[in-house]
């Protein structure tokens, strides 16, 4: 209703009659047919705890059985049991309105309604006191505590005094997110006019079969009856958010449900439904449009290419919000490589704000090779799997490798169901295609030609085994292949919007220096390429590959594409301080939380607070980012080994507390990443590759916590006191390794990143460091091909020669990983007696599951006894907050559920006297 009355009255006091027909089936989607029902719901199946049922006591159908199956809508979050969908109906409670419906009797209102929901669990505080809501018996109150607005997020008590009449009838302002958010009034669904008695007597004798098709044709060509009407405003930047939910695990359709409840459901399209050519062709005259492309970097040059085929005229700028893994583009556009937890409000923030640039895209003209007969032509395909990239173009070892993959799958798709497995493969094939050369001869084989200059000479003498054409910094996760040249006087700084391409050429040991930041060899930066090939050559275009016959390949220019780069905010975002008042000098207390209480403890912001542990504390300029912020943390834990070499524990007096705490001497892993604390509530994670883009002021005021995945849980026990802090300070007459500006300067000109961020490696000490990553890369593979083949002697073996068991993949997945998954008990037995203790907890980057994890969802048995007999934690949670215990039942082995279910019971009584005793 209009009047927003409904969302006033407590739900069991409404006596609205039944409405004639059965109940509508819960709908999952939107409706875009002339079906569309303003005000449905968008249901999603939840099992979370502590949702009440929204019809309250007295209207609900179910009230004894807290196992009922229970729906969550997406748009307004009301949660209702299936049982109660039909007495929703009765009483007429709708979700927030997206459209408006057509006509021309029906006036136009340019403001949008609140719409008020009854709420019993509430965060934050009321508009209106300024008070907070009552928490301290959520999970059991089953009072209506508050009254928010689906739309702008206000939130007023359940009082005369707080929630208002006015407030009922008053226009919503859709809260801190009304610039990208798409008005419901300016979608109009569209009424069908109505055929008078004689056009469709004249219709029904029309028995023309073809003209009936071509009619039928044009209905369906018609599209949505639905229209765009904007009204045009400087200040609005309205979004239309695309999802790829296959990417990413489950993190893509959690995302969907998240931008549902802060936008308007009708600007989120998934894109598992359809593709995003309808919804672009819908709001293709809305001005200053910006686009939201969740998925990995096949989504965004998906939506790219689309907006090439409708020449919208300007082209909508394309933010991305990278899911799964790779994610170059992402990167260079200041995204990240992989969606954490960051809040979805901050990403809206982040995409209104962004800086607009520019991307080249290059077009991939194609043919077969003149220079040789018809009869002498091999077999391969004609034409490459896209005419477009946006990062990179390669052919040789990396395409070879990535084609292998696609091959075996399509060939035995039931072999490729598991991660685990495709990374094995992945491996194997890399080892395999080393072993047999099969990309040694490439430089025989083509002729490169750019702007004019025929590289093949040089090709030919420094045998490249994979060739890459470069349009973006980033590559292969990550990556940087092309570094920068620094004083090299015949190269560029690599730009994405300069109209060029950089050509780069690779032996064995510079890709595997990859890995450890290092280059290929700068062959040229070029407007123009032309490649020709003599043989079927593995290629691929942005990750998807193909064996292409001998052909002409020309590539050039075609456009520029408008990309949103996340840029560092300074105004946008609330500021802990005032930016005029930050003093030179901050002095900050650096806290260490580990993931295991991050998730348990709901990453409730009070909660983590107190059970934090003290590194210690450091002293920085005013205007530090987190990326330079992290080199003071790194030698603060330096310091602190030094000085806790002869001790076992360093404690710390808290000044808020009179309670002594443990400073944590246990060493913080590489995988450590930074908490943003600015939320009320809760804190979040910041995805490391973006730690240039924050201040310290901007998540912190006096102090910073840091998240540790690796953090083993022994090492916090202690309560005498001790020592004050460790402090880190910057020294007068600094060296450049801490001058912010120089080691930003250092780490670009190498592009040795990951080797250190502090110097400049030599060449001598370069071609040392490629060697070591090469033998790195073999010894890791004969490893696991050893534990996939359970071949223990071979296992044995390789280690005796000096391999380090705590050697893991780039997903920071362990051996004890890879053989728990493979059932293997002898080697899970000798990496647990020869290895050290910390493998036994150690999470991959993945799934945030351990070795117990892994082993429990594959129902190995005697692995889990071996692991949990050694010490392993089962109390641990992975990224999905479920314990092995939990993923034994998922696995449908009752019987080993139930036996970590008593372990588990066992550690936790173990570990409360140890409390206890201490």
């Amino acid at each position: 209703s209009r009047s927003g009355l409904q969302h006033l009255a407590p739900v069991h006091s409404l006596n609205i009659p039944v409405t004639n027909g059965p109940v509508k089936e819960p709908r999952a989607a939107l409706e875009w047919t002339e079906n569309a029902v303003n005000g449905e719901h968008l249901w999603l199946e939840t099992n979370v705890s502590g949702d009440l049922c929204y019809l309250g006591e007295e209207s609900c159908q179910v009230k004894f059985s807290k196992s009922a199956l229970r729906r969550k809508c997406a748009a307004c979050k009301i949660v209702v049991h299936n049982a109660c969908m039909e007495q929703l109906e009765k009483i007429n409670f709708r979700c927030k309105p997206t459209f408006r419906e057509g006509g021309s009797r029906s006036p136009r209102e340019n403001f949008v309604r609140h719409h008020w929901v009854h709420r019993r669990r509430q965060e934050g505080k009321c508009k209106q006191c300024g008070k907070g809501f009552q928490q301290k018996f959520s999970f059991h109150s089953k009072e209506i505590v508050a009254i928010s607005c689906s739309w702008c997020k206000l939130a007023f008590h359940n009082k005369v005094t707080c929630f208002m009449l006015h407030h009922i009838e008053e226009p919503c302002s859709l809260g801190a997110h009304a610039a990208v958010i798409v008005p419901p009034t300016w979608i109009i669904k569209v009424k069908k006019p109505q055929n008078s008695l004689k056009t469709s007597t004249r219709r029904k004798k029309r028995t023309s079969f073809k003209r009936k098709a071509s009619k039928r044709g044009n209905e369906d060509n018609k599209g949505r009856p639905f229209v765009i009407k904007p009204i045009s405003s400087p200040l609005m930047k309205p979004l239309l958010v695309f999802v790829n939910p296959k990417s990413g695990g489950n993190q893509g359709t959690k995302v969907l449900q998240m931008f549902m409840w802060y936008l308007n459901p009708r600007q989120v399209f998934d894109l598992s439904q359809e593709g995003p050519r309808d919804a672009l062709e819908l709001y293709r005259k809305v001005p200053n449009l910006r686009i939201l492309a969740c998925g990995g970097d096949g989504t965004v040059g998906w939506i790219l290419s689309i907006l090439d085929e409708l020449q919208l005229s300007p082209p909508p700028p394309v933010a991305v919000l990278p899911l799964g893994t790779g994610n170059d583009l992402a990167r260079t556009l200041n995204w990240g490589g992989g969606y954490t937890d960051e809040p979805v409000s901050k990403i809206l923030c982040h995409v209104e704000d962004g800086t607009i640039v520019q991307l080249d895209r290059w077009n991939l003209q194609v043919e077969r090779n003149p220079d040789l007969p018809q009869d002498e032509l091999e077999d391969g395909a004609r034409k490459l799997p896209l005419n477009v990239f946006n990062n990179y173009f390669s052919l040789g070892f990396d395409a070879h490798v990535t084609l292998e993959f696609h091959e075996s799958r399509e060939a035995n798709p039931e072999k490729f169901n598991s991660r685990f497995r495709n990374k094995m493969f992945y491996a194997g094939a890399a080892f395999t295609d080393f072993l047999q050369r099969s990309s040694r001869d490439l430089s025989k084989h083509v002729k490169v030609v750019c702007d004019g200059t025929d590289l093949t000479p040089k090709i030919q003498e420094l045998k490249f085994q994979c060739i890459v054409f470069l349009n973006i910094p980033r590559y292969c996760a990550g990556t940087m292949p092309w570094g920068n040249p620094g004083d090299h006087r015949d190269f560029e700084p690599q730009r994405h919007d300069d109209g060029y391409i950089e050509v780069i050429g690779f032996t064995m040991a510079s890709l595997a220096a990859l890995q450890v930041g290092g280059h290929g060899e700068r062959l040229h930066q070029c407007r123009e390429v032309t490649l020709l090939t003599y043989k079927s050559i593995p290629m691929q275009v942005d990750g998807e590959p193909c064996r292409l016959a001998p052909s002409l390949i020309r590539i050039s220019l075609r456009n520029q594409a408008n990309m949103v780069q996340k840029s560092k905010r300074r105004t946008s975002m609330p500021l802990l301080n005032d930016p005029h008042s930050i003093p030179d000098r901050l002095r900050i207390r650096v806290n260490r939380i580990n993931l295991q209480e991050y998730e348990g403890l709901h990453y409730d912001k009070e909660k983590l607070r107190e059970a934090s542990i003290p590194l210690g504390i450091i002293v920085v300029r005013g205007d530090c980012d987190l990326e330079t912020c992290r080199m003071y943390i790194d030698r603060l834990q330096e310091d602190l080994q030094s000085v806790t070499s002869t001790t076992q524990r360093v404690h710390y007096q808290d000044q808020e507390s009179s309670f002594p705490r443990v400073l944590s001497v246990q060493r913080l892993s590489p995988r450590w990443c930074f908490l943003d604390a600015t939320s009320a509530d809760r804190f979040y994670r910041i995805d490391r590759s973006q730690e240039h883009l924050h201040f310290v002021t901007e998540i912190s005021q006096d102090e910073i916590f840091i998240l540790d995945p690796e953090m083993v849980m022994s090492q916090q026990v202690g309560t005498p006191p001790g020592m004050p802090d460790l402090v880190v300070e910057q020294a007068t007459g600094i060296s450049d390794r801490w001058n912010p500006a120089a080691r930003k300067r250092m780490l670009s000109d190498s592009g040795l990143g990951k080797i250190s961020p502090h110097y400049e490696v030599p060449d001598k000490q370069k071609d040392a460091s490629q060697t070591h990553m090469l033998h790195f890369l073999f010894v890791f593979v004969a490893l696991l091909q050893a534990v996939i083949s359970g071949d223990l002697l071979k296992f044995i073996e390789c280690c005796k020669k000096g391999a380090n068991l705590l050697i893991h993949g780039p997903d920071h997945c362990s051996l004890l990983h890879h053989a728990a998954m493979t059932g293997n008990g002898e080697i899970v037995k000798y990496i647990l007696e020869h290895g050290p203790s910390e493998l036994l907890d150690m999470t991959d980057s993945e799934t945030g599951e351990t070795a117990l994890h892994k082993a429990a969802c594959q129902r190995h048995r005697a692995v889990c006894q071996l692991l949990v007999d050694a010490g392993a934690s089962l109390r641990k949670t992975d990224s999905k907050g479920k314990t092995p215990r939990d993923r034994a039942q998922q696995a449908g082995d009752p019987d080993l559920a139930s036996y970590l279910e008593s372990r588990q019971n066992y550690q936790m009584v173990s570990h409360e006297d140890l409390e206890t005793a201490v």
